[in-house]
């Protein structure tokens, strides 16, 4: 067996990419086929013994799309759509016929020129037009239904295209009629249904559709973590070269502040770097001679020569892009229910309409009756309301996640959000605020406390370590003023010294106290730092401690609370960290997480959640790179507000405000909203029941008739009654 990743051309819907996975699965030769419309590609495995790449492609465009060669996952430009023009096009024209065809029936004066009674031809061939220019624009949605039709897959974009152009071609057949002479045929024209039809479904699928790029965007910007440029070393000289340039072996230079270029091996220097992209530590590590180095972490000291070991696709970057890619082709069971309903209904109603016509010709032996009866049963039966059943409460419930600075992506999060099972939550950024932040003092000298963040501020002022930072700033919240020191001096793995005040200062770790014979004394607080997750820093002059400073990356204010509310909907929740195991336990003790996995990798993450899906739904929420596949392998991925533009764009759903809560009233906005689509969908459907008899004919010894304009105006009503219940979603 053979897999390959083909990027596909002509997707513009959910129907499309559904109608191609099925037509490619029902092929000799092909094992499975995943057709990804976010990422326009389709992941195909097939029988290298039974098809060639170039058969694989025939299947494509013989389902009407293009193959457009095997999908590198390179970067792309960013398309300008135009499908917020044509929807404002196709809304103005849609309003134009609608007065045209109907103004004179709410006492609204007639357009000149354009009376349906005394200018009977100007007034149809108008509205003819006008049609024309809304189907043209719409061709997309007839396009689509042919497609499913011929590929025995019929949905709702099928029912769409075959009541638009029943109504469309009936309406045209009066237009003649009318240029005949045979005027009687001007009440006989039903152009607004086929126009307004194709107005409702377009908001629809604009809605849908608005943000289906979004994880196409995530693995974009993943190609940006890497550097543009290196400096290698080559020949006993420095030179500056491309990415593509490097090769296995090149000694690479990574200065401070500047971002490593490949996946390597340290030869020369020591330093601090921030590898919290890939997992999520948020300290960052030391690293020396033959420490491994991964591309996109940051050097934050030392400067520090590195031989160049994986490069291109090996890299651990390049990775990470391979298994976004891989988990955006996963899907996840979910239930589209108008799918399944019009599965059934799309067949019978065209069967139905095929036979009424036929019976009613029969019968009378009047070719506009049975056709008027045909056009009638299609046009009442017409999935407008069916097809707006769930956008429109997505709508409204996508604007009251907003209102709470909620950003949800996509409509299956709002279905979905209310199953979830388990909950997972990355640690740093996530439960915590992912910044180093000083937590505990201990003075032991005569000096006040704001004395010793005075001297201790003043010297890490001139460093750059993070750690550094965080005593600065802390300094700077507490408005205690920063002076000049000299003699500065950074030791690599130890700490600093400086003269403040004319005296020799230390601030570093213990190794660093034991090398300049200062006594520890206070181990009992050092522990107490230590199993509370701090680093731990001391300061000290030339002849004892003088304070010792915790630093961590501290809970966010309402992380507890949230867990707690959580729990008590019996969903799991488990932590998920690339942090070390005593840090994670603390961290997930303090607030009430019981599960806990810690020292993992992205890869590893993934792995995880993929194992917890056999139980049920997964959210995961987390802000980092590291988490970006995470993300997009769970069934809903939840990112916050001060996460990196990776994590936002690969998660269904962004916390715009940084509260953990907004996730319970996420699930409570889906549990709502899932019920109102139930309803809309289930009024929707009963409609259908009752009214297809009545245009059917069944009650015409009543003297109960439908015609196609009372059968457009009922689907009005019936699409009303879901723009109405679903806007009870505001009052709830």
């Amino acid at each position: 067996m053979k897999k390959v990743l083909l990027k596909i051309g002509g997707m513009t819907c959910s129907a499309c990419s559904s109608g191609l996975e099925k037509y490619l699965n029902r092929q000799d030769g092909i094992k499975v086929a995943s057709v990804n419309l976010v990422m326009n590609n389709a992941s195909i495995e097939y029988d290298e013994n039974k098809l060639s790449l170039e058969d694989i492609e025939k299947f494509v465009f013989k389902a009407g799309f293009e193959s457009l060669g095997i999908d590198k996952l390179e970067k792309e430009e960013k398309k300008n759509t135009k499908e917020k023009y044509k929807l404002i096009l196709i809304t103005i024209i849609s309003l134009l016929i609608l007065y045209i065809s109907m103004a004179h029936m709410i006492g609204l004066p007639s357009v000149p020129l354009l009376d349906m009674h005394i200018y009977p031809i100007n007034y149809s061939i108008s509205l003819l037009l006008l049609t024309l220019s809304v189907m043209f624009l719409g061709r997309d949605l007839l396009k689509n239904g042919y497609k499913n039709l011929i590929h025995g897959t019929p949905n709702m974009d099928t029912l769409v295209a075959i009541g638009v152009l029943s109504s469309f071609i009936y309406s045209l057949y009066g237009t003649f009629q009318i240029l005949k002479g045979n005027e009687l045929y001007v009440n006989k024209l039903y152009y607004e249904s086929a126009a307004i039809v194709i107005f409702f479904i377009k908001i629809g699928k604009f809605i849908e559709g608005r943000n289906k790029d979004k994880t196409k965007e995530a693995l974009q910007e993943l190609m940006t973590i890497t550097p543009n440029s290196a400096l290698i070393e080559r020949d006993s000289k420095e030179i500056t070269v491309t990415l593509d340039e490097i090769q296995k072996g090149d000694i690479v230079i990574c200065k401070p502040g500047e971002k490593i270029a490949v996946d390597g091996t340290i030869t020369e220097g020591t330093t601090h770097i921030n590898e919290s992209f890939i997992t999520g530590e948020s300290i960052p590590v030391k690293k020396e001679y033959n420490s491994k180095v991964i591309a996109g972490s940051i050097n934050y000291e030392g400067t520090i020569k590195y031989k160049a070991e994986k490069i291109g696709k090996e890299s651990t970057v390049s990775e990470i892009v391979r298994l976004v890619a891989e988990a955006t082709n996963t899907k996840a069971p979910i239930s589209k229910i108008a799918d399944k309903i019009s599965g059934i209904f799309v067949p019978i109603v065209i069967a139905i309409a095929v036979l009424s016509f036929i019976v009613w010709l029969i019968l009378f032996k009047d070719f506009s009756v049975a056709i008027n009866v045909f056009v009638s049963i299609l046009v009442v039966a017409c999935p407008c309301s069916l097809g707006l059943a769930t956008p429109l409460a997505i709508v409204v419930s996508s604007g009251i996640c907003s209102k709470k600075g909620i950003l949800v992506k996509n409509s299956e999060t709002l279905e979905n959000a209310h199953k979830v099972k388990t909950i997972v939550m990355d640690k740093t950024g996530t439960i915590t605020k992912g910044e180093l932040t000083l937590s505990k003092l201990y003075n032991y000298s005569d000096l006040e406390d704001k004395e010793i963040i005075k001297i201790a501020a003043s010297i890490e002022n001139l460093s750059e370590h993070p750690i550094s930072r965080a005593i600065v700033n802390y300094a700077s919240q507490n408005l205690v003023s920063i002076e000049k020191v000299s003699e500065f001096s950074a030791i690599p793995g130890l700490g600093i010294t400086a003269k403040y005040n004319n005296e020799k200062y230390f601030i570093g770790n213990r190794k660093l106290m034991l090398e300049n014979n200062i006594q520890i004394y206070n181990e009992t607080d050092e522990e107490s730092l230590i199993s509370d997750g701090n680093s731990i820093l001391f300061l000290a002059n030339e002849t004892k401690i003088l304070a010792l400073i915790g630093v961590k990356d501290v809970l966010k204010d309402n992380v507890k609370s949230v867990i707690d509310k959580i729990k008590s909907r019996k969903i799991d929740v488990l932590m998920l960290t690339g942090d070390n195991e005593k840090t994670a336990k603390v961290i997930a003790d303090k607030v009430g997480i019981d599960n806990v996995v810690s020292g993992v990798l992205p890869k590893q993450k993934a792995d995880k959640i993929k194992e917890l899906k056999k139980n049920g739904l997964v959210m995961m929420c987390g802000d980092g790179i590291n988490d970006s596949v995470s993300l997009v392998t769970a069934d809903i991925g939840v990112s916050v507000s001060n996460g990196t533009d990776i994590a936002m764009d690969s998660s269904n759903v962004v916390l715009m405000i940084d509260k953990l809560d907004r996730i319970v009233d996420l699930m409570d906005i889906s549990k709502k909203t899932i019920k109102i689509i139930k309803q809309n969908l289930f009024w929707a459907f009963i409609y259908n029941i009752c009214m297809i008899p009545v245009a059917m004919g069944f009650f015409v010894n009543l003297d109960i008739v439908l015609n196609p304009m009372l059968a457009s105006l009922a689907m009005t009503i019936s699409s009303l009654t879901v723009v109405l219940n679903s806007l009870r979603l505001k009052l709830k």
